[in-house]
């Protein structure tokens, strides 16, 4: 045991690095000791800097000045309802799971375990993985503030006015949540968010009689300590976290001199913002412009950040960079090129928790549209899609047409063939209405699935062959390792072992590594194959070869697995997870034919729900060939 755990320790150091386990070991003794609880004192010194009048007298640039410009106004039923449910107290979290939560819910209890967290305890002192609380996420998730973005559009497009109510949410939260006590000041993320869409209220119904001094007053406090927070506590997300979390708090600080001029703080804080932003960025986007979560929407959710970022900073005369613009533009280019344009859903692949942080059109929260289509716009001057579409008032809110970066990029247009994004690991071969994702990558970043090697197939707007999604990151053990695991995706499975060696929540060990790539385009087909070093918790040789070809002009494919360095006794498996036509089509060849094992699988398109799919497993010796053909 002793040997093991020596093992898995080492592991964890070669893979997070020295410096990461240092930390977690420094924030361990930090919160024992009470050090925490001393750096963020509950019930500080009020904070008061401005008079209300003083405030909106500041000459101050938002994205917009008092409204968007350049915005149609327009009746919609769907959003007039979307308005209705929130007054009534009915939300949606994480883009498709309804809560009612009435009209004075507490903002510190999980609707959906029930669970209520005691408001006396230190944000410190507060578990955020708990079996009996349940997934921190559900009371996290109305903290955010994003469903002000749904009355701030109703209120804009039917001229209405609900500062009084939006004012209102903001003081129910403030008195239900003291400066640094309770669940809602664990995640400086979250408290980023919170501070953003404050932003949004404030500025848009700047000049309303609800914004009175006394609620000014209370909300320069509450913003003040928010963001002492996040500055005070940045290590954590840079270097235990390092992931969007990094970005989007690093962001905050960068843009807080322009959002928050009148605390004297945020000259050092935005000074300091700035360069870690840039940092991040640096680190996190790879030269391709792939992303070391290795996740489509969690990749969004930069997208969605360097729109909010960049924009506010140009028209404040403070550009960043032009590596962090370039590494925006090269987001865009890796995203778009796996996309299917008529529906704008990406694969399913990688961690998904429902995040849309800023909601500003109608469209469905799978169609990446709105988002790729700002940014794009702000970098290049041109749209990435037909205007007209619901899409297009995304780039309003942000106030791109009144922003004129002085570098742009070059305008992206569609492809065919492959595009192979080297640093990431991605092929993608687009060949008439089909699209066909593999992921052969090797991994210096902590992944978050076992997922190396998985491929996704999509007709039209069908996508035949899936990733299975997330589901939940809190819930019974082997669900949660289920959607994570192997077995969630269309790769190889070893008895019933994943590809790498599951840890904690978020931990894996023996993390998979490519060997080799390489991709061709002959007269009638396109290839793309790639060898990783796999289930190396099992044995130390191990390797799997995976060979995709597709015919083109043609709903043909074969697929040829090749398992190398197995031990003796040993039953490997190919996956396929989709649509019970398609698999019904998959016919798989070793010495000689096989018949495939069907089962159940699920699917989570959308974070918090589930539901029942279809799948086949193959079983197979040393390497097996798979044909599939959508009729």
């Amino acid at each position: 045991m002793m040997t093991k755990n020596f093992s898995l320790y080492f592991q964890l150091i070669r893979n997070m690095g020295l410096r990461y386990v240092l930390y977690r070991i420094k924030l361990i003794l930090q919160k024992k000791t009470g050090f925490l609880r001393k750096k963020f004192p509950v019930n500080p010194t009020q904070k008061f800097f401005i008079t209300l009048n003083q405030w909106r007298q500041m000459e101050k640039k938002f994205y917009w000045n008092k409204r968007p410009s350049n915005l149609k106004s327009s009746t919609s039923k769907e959003l007039a309802k979307d308005k209705q449910r929130i007054l009534q107290g009915t939300y949606t979290f994480f883009s498709g799971k309804e809560f009612h939560l009435g009209k004075k819910y507490d903002w510190i209890t999980n609707p959906d375990s029930g669970y209520t967290y005691d408001i006396s305890m230190h944000w410190s002192d507060i578990p955020d993985i708990s079996e009996e609380a349940g997934d921190i996420k559900y009371v996290w998730e109305k903290s955010r503030f994003g469903y002000l973005q749904t009355i701030i559009r109703n209120d804009y497009h039917h001229n209405e006015d609900h500062s009084e109510w939006i004012f209102s949410e903001m003081d129910s939260w403030i008195a239900s949540n003291p400066v640094n006590s309770g669940p809602n000041y664990i995640c400086s993320q979250e408290i980023s968010l919170r501070l953003i869409n404050w932003s949004f209220a404030l500025n848009f119904y700047s000049e309303s009689k609800a914004l009175n001094e006394d609620r000014w007053r209370n909300y320069q406090h509450f913003i003040y300590w928010q963001l002492h927070h996040v500055y005070h506590h940045i290590s954590f997300s840079r270097i235990a976290v390092r992931n969007n979390h990094a970005i989007t708090e690093t962001g905050i600080l960068a843009i807080s001199n322009i959002l928050f001029p009148f605390i004297p703080e945020t000259v050092k804080w935005s000074s300091k913002g700035r360069k870690w932003l840039e940092q991040e960025v640096d680190y996190q986007v790879y030269e391709d412009g792939t992303f070391l979560q290795f996740s489509m929407n969690y990749h969004r959710v930069l997208v969605q950040l360097f729109t909010a970022f960049i924009a506010l900073a140009e028209v404040n005369g403070q550009p960043f960079s032009r590596l962090l613009k370039e590494k925006a533009w090269r987001s865009i280019k890796f995203l778009y090129r796996c996309q299917e344009y008529e529906s704008g859903r990406l694969p399913n692949y990688g961690a998904n928790d429902g995040a849309l942080f800023f909601k500003w059109t109608s469209c469905n929260y799978r169609d990446f549209r709105p988002q790729l289509n700002a940014l794009h716009l702000l970098l290049t001057r041109q749209p990435l899609y037909n205007p007209g579409g619901e899409w297009d008032e995304e780039v309003l809110w942000w106030g791109l047409n009144d922003i004129t970066i002085e570098e742009t990029f070059e305008p992206l247009k569609p492809k065919a063939g492959i595009s192979v994004f080297e640093k990431g690991g991605y092929f993608v071969i687009r060949d008439a209405d089909t699209i066909t994702f593999m992921r052969c990558g090797s991994h210096k970043d902590r992944p978050s699935q076992a997922d190396n090697l998985h491929v996704d197939i999509w007709k039209g707007k069908e996508n035949v062959l899936r990733d299975a999604g997330s589901y939940l990151y809190n819930t019974k053990n082997e669900t949660m390792n289920y959607f994570m695991g192997t077995a969630s995706h269309n790769t190889v499975v070893l008895n019933n072992y994943d590809q790498m060696l599951k840890g904690g929540r978020f931990i894996w060990y023996y993390w998979t590594q490519a060997v080799d790539f390489s991709y061709e385009e002959g007269e009638d087909h396109y290839m793309i194959s790639g060898t990783i070093k796999v289930f190396q918790h099992v044995s130390k040789n191990i390797k799997h070869s995976r060979r995709v070809i597709k015919l083109k002009n043609s709903n043909f494919w074969k697929i040829e697995d090749r398992l190398i360095g197995v031990p003796s006794g040993m039953d490997a498996y190919q996956l396929w997870h989709g649509s019970v036509p398609v698999l019904d089509n998959i016919q798989a060849f070793e010495e000689k034919e096989i018949g495939p094992i069907e089962g159940k699988d699920w699917y989570s398109s959308l974070y918090g729900i589930k539901e029942e799919g279809h799948m086949i497993s193959i079983p197979f010796k040393k390497s097996i060939v798979t044909q599939l053909e959508i009729l």
